[in-house]
């Protein structure tokens, strides 16, 4: 299984019941097809820099999940589908950037780069 990270950007006016299912439908599709979902982080409302699909704002979502390739590119598909989604981006993460997230158990990371503190 390989890291990803999946931005979501929801249509704004949708209830927060809407917008729950729908990030949950997104999920459970990770976690049907054998994928494990992880972490789920909702910026919330934010203004677009310009106009997309005749809308100034939307509801933004990330969310990390371990999967197979086959089963992100479903959630692909399903999001692009999906009518209360206005944007999506699937990104497979560096396995360098996977360290740099893991938490090291020796306390080296908070120590800086020459291992003393400076």
């Amino acid at each position: 299984m390989r890291p990803y990270e999946v931005m979501v950007i929801l249509d704004a006016g949708l209830e927060e019941d809407a917008i729950r299912a729908a990030v949950d439908r997104s999920t459970e599709l990770i976690r049907s097809r054998g994928g494990v979902p992880g972490r789920v982080d909702r910026w919330g409302k934010r203004r677009f820099a310009y106009e997309l699909g005749h809308r100034w704002e939307g509801y933004y979502v990330v969310i990390e999940a371990q999967a197979e390739p086959s089963v992100m590119a479903e959630l692909d598909r399903s999001l692009r589908l999906a009518d209360e989604v206005i944007r999506h981006k699937v990104i497979r993460l560096p396995e360098a950037v996977v360290r740099k997230r893991a938490p090291s158990g020796d306390g080296a990371a908070s120590a800086g780069p020459t291992g003393n503190g400076a």
